[in-house]
């Protein structure tokens, strides 16, 4: 039975400009109350697994475009942060996003991302004898700044080819992109993301320049290289927002992956002997995390013609949200969805989407995570958090820590 009074009050709650800590009692009255629900603007909201997976299969369900801005809000194309969004490859529909998704995924193989695993090995390596020696006599390390950040960081700009020193430098540049986004590409965070798109794409662009006269074994100089048959190749724009997107997907997503995953690890004692002891299925384990508590928690679509989900008709036009961190733990997907257990059977999540916009990085992200947790178990016997608790993120489609500090030994 409906209950529209708790249904709102889930809504309002989860859709708070205040974010959500704890997202997920609320994704389950959705799920009982109101799976198809909508807010106040009209936006669907859908909260079970499989209208989650419809919207993200069925190509009736479209991303925001270049045409579908055009339509909406024709003056954002005069803010730089918004022309860069509507370059990327997952704000891209049929046939453009099939032609972005090739040329890119020519510098983003599965070969040279496996070739990425002994750099990333001693990566970690290194970054956990930083934590050893920041922890010497008992101090507080927080494992967000200085383990779970560092680490996608350094993997994509050495992928991408970003030299060292210049690292640093994008990620609050990224990050206020980011917030941007999660405000609705308005007010003074919309001006922060234009002058840091600006800046974004100055030093991408002198980067691509040295790429282009020099080029080198990395994703810039092969974004540059790349051609169809046919003599196709990325636009400036194409190349420049594509590799704004890959850097940013390449660390906030593994970083949160990297930082809830150890939050479950120590509010479960039983987990982290389990895992201690059996590293060699860890594949397993980073699935789990990613179904259990995921990074990413919503996509978007709108509707590209009438509809229905879910029994509820949806007009042409219609905007579509749907709550993957909830269809992940849906009852009729997973049995005890609420229970972290690393020895489901594989598959189901919707962390990484479905279909024709399933996220190229997902590769990476878990070869990251699967090299990072066992090393970091192995390395300190003793890891326990440092105070009573850690602040979440202020954002509803990127859930994870501002910091996690943790005592090691």
């Amino acid at each position: 039975m409906s209950d529209p009074t708790a249904v709102r009050r889930a809504l309002r709650a989860l859709f708070s400009p205040l974010g959500c800590p704890d997202p997920y009692p609320h994704y389950a009255v959705l799920r009982e109350h109101g799976p198809v629900s909508r807010l106040p603007d009209g936006t669907v909201v859908v909260s079970r697994h499989a209208d989650c997976d419809r919207v993200l299969r069925d190509p009736l369900f479209r991303v925001e475009d270049d045409a579908y801005l055009a339509r909406t809000w024709p003056e954002g194309r005069d803010h730089l942060s918004v022309f860069s969004l509507m370059g990327e490859m997952v704000n891209q529909n049929s046939p453009h996003h099939e032609r972005l998704r090739r040329l890119v995924g020519r510098a983003f193989t599965p070969r040279r991302v496996a070739g990425l695993r002994p750099a990333v090995e001693k990566l970690v390596d290194g970054l956990l004898d930083g934590l050893a020696e920041r922890a010497a006599g008992g101090a507080p390390v927080d494992l967000m700044e200085h383990f779970a950040l560092p680490l996608p960081i350094t993997v994509i700009g050495e992928l991408l080819g970003i030299p060292e020193e210049d690292r640093a430098w994008f990620a609050p540049r990224v990050q206020a992109v980011t917030s941007a986004i999660e405000q609705n590409l308005a007010g003074e965070a919309l001006e922060r993301a234009d002058e840091a798109t600006a800046e974004l794409w100055d030093r991408l662009g002198a980067l691509a320049a040295r790429r282009q006269e020099d080029p080198r074994a990395d994703l810039v100089s092969t974004l540059i290289a790349v051609r169809e048959e046919d003599g196709d190749r990325l636009t400036r724009r194409e190349l420049l927002a594509n590799l704004v997107l890959l850097y940013s997907a390449g660390y906030e997503t593994t970083s949160n992956l990297i930082g809830n995953g150890t939050a479950v690890l120590l509010g479960r004692p039983d987990l982290l002997a389990r895992l201690r002891g059996e590293p060699e299925r860890i594949d397993a384990w980073v699935e789990e995390m990613l179904r259990f508590d995921p990074p990413i928690q919503i996509a978007s679509r709108w509707a590209g013609e009438d509809t229905e989900l879910g029994g509820v008709a949806l007009a042409q036009g219609t905007q579509v949200v749907a709550l993957l961190a909830s269809a992940n733990r849906d009852p009729a997907r997973h049995g005890d969805p609420d229970v972290f257990r690393p020895d489901r059977a594989p598959g189901g999540s919707l962390t990484f989407g479905a279909g024709a916009h399933y996220c190229l990085g997902a590769a990476l992200a878990r070869l990251e995570a699967a090299i990072a947790f066992p090393r970091l178990l192995a390395r300190f016997p003793s890891i326990a958090h440092a105070g009573t608790g850690a602040p979440r993120n202020r954002m509803t489609s990127l859930r994870g820590y501002a910091e996690l500090p943790l005592l090691l030994s």
